[in-house]
């Protein structure tokens, strides 16, 4: 495991899923897979006592370090992070709501590039994650396949000879895998079409998350969408079909913000130009205002509005200006008041350069 310092490492470093390159990557945020895998001879995580659920980490600390896709991680266990740590890491995406909320024995492996995740005792045992660029499924699943296939050599995973991998929860059960994509739907959203999309959307299966996941709404015009069901499907069908569909939604993203351009250029610009002003110079800035104001700023960037500011740099602005991110770079605790203040603080110091077309 690396001896880096890990937070301070991710501190200064940017998600993969926020590169804001890839394919498609003015509407694609990121995509992900996401695997659930239980040990076998093991109960499942919530009925998990300690002393067991202390072997099971160690097992799998023990394959992943001599996994060749794996061995130069950051290893976290739960018991040693302090609360800001754990909402930090959430607020990356490397763990999710349920495991930031837990301390006792769980733990997390990072590659230092944040391509690759592992929840260690969520819901399951594993839960591994690999995040890609824009719509780039394809390859999330291929580097996927090579984590799961390797670590197999070495962990002997839960597998029934018709159901497939056996997993906590019934809707994971079979490939046990869950793929997703995090698209900007500003131009859906102002035309007012995007409820059209998320009915069509859950008639095939797909649930719609917001800008965290599971159990956050849609936020900053940031939409979540995953397949939900994985029984009696072979992996490269789920990827497949879920790619196809986004392809459609990016298409129809893409006629609205043209529709948006010919029809309504005047008020696109005023609600751009003054997400920008507000921006720049406010004293006060809360968490809901920055997400709404910098995704008006992310669709200027994609359209030509805002200049001298790139796309990668206004996506750091939407982790750095949330809680643990800001106490984590002011180096103390803030409360929610001091946070509105040094996050407004924060954002007219970085786009002090920026510039309207």
């Amino acid at each position: 495991m690396s001896q880096l310092n890990p937070m301070n490492h991710l501190l200064s470093s940017t998600c993969e899923w926020l590169r804001g390159t890839g394919p498609e990557s003015d509407i694609v945020i990121s995509s992900r897979i996401r695997l659930a895998r239980n040990l076998n001879g093991y109960l499942f995580s919530e009925k998990l006592d300690s002393s067991d659920a202390e072997h099971l980490i160690d097992e799998v600390e023990g394959a992943v370090k001599i996994n060749p896709l794996l061995k130069d991680s950051f290893f976290f266990e739960y018991k040693s992070l302090k609360d800001q740590d754990r909402q930090f890491l959430l607020e990356r995406h490397l763990i999710s709501r349920e495991h930031a909320a837990e301390k006792g024995e769980k733990a997390l492996v990072v590659t230092k590039n944040e391509v690759v995740s592992i929840m260690i005792l969520e819901e399951d045992h594993l839960r591994s994650q690999v995040f890609q660029s824009g719509l780039n499924l394809v390859e999330a699943w291929r580097l996927m396949d090579q984590i799961d296939t390797t670590l197999e050599t070495k962990l002997v995973y839960s597998f029934h000879s018709n159901l497939g991998y056996l997993t906590a929860c019934p809707t994971n059960v079979g490939t046990g895998l869950r793929a997703s994509c995090m698209l900007h739907l500003p131009g859906l959203t102002m035309t007012k079409q995007v409820s059209k999309v998320l009915q069509a959307l859950s008639k095939l299966n797909l649930a719609v998350r917001g800008f965290f996941g599971e159990g956050t709404q849609a936020s900053g015009n940031f939409f979540q969408f995953s397949n939900q069901m994985t029984l009696g499907q072979q992996e490269s069908d789920i990827v497949d079909s879920l790619e196809r569909v986004m392809r459609q939604v990016v298409e129809h993203e893409k006629e609205a913000r043209n529709y948006l351009l010919e029809k309504r250029r005047a008020k696109l610009e005023d609600q751009i130009w003054r997400a920008v002003g507000t921006l720049k110079s406010a004293r006060l800035m809360s968490s809901a205002e920055a997400l709404g104001f910098l995704s008006l700023m992310r669709l200027g960037i994609d359209l030509g509005f805002v200049q001298n500011l790139s796309k990668a740099n206004l996506n750091a602005l939407f982790l750095f200006t949330q809680p643990a991110h800001l106490q984590k770079l002011s180096g103390e605790e803030l409360n929610s008041s001091e946070r509105d203040q040094k996050r407004a603080e924060l954002l007219r110091t970085r786009l002090k350069g920026v510039e309207l077309a």
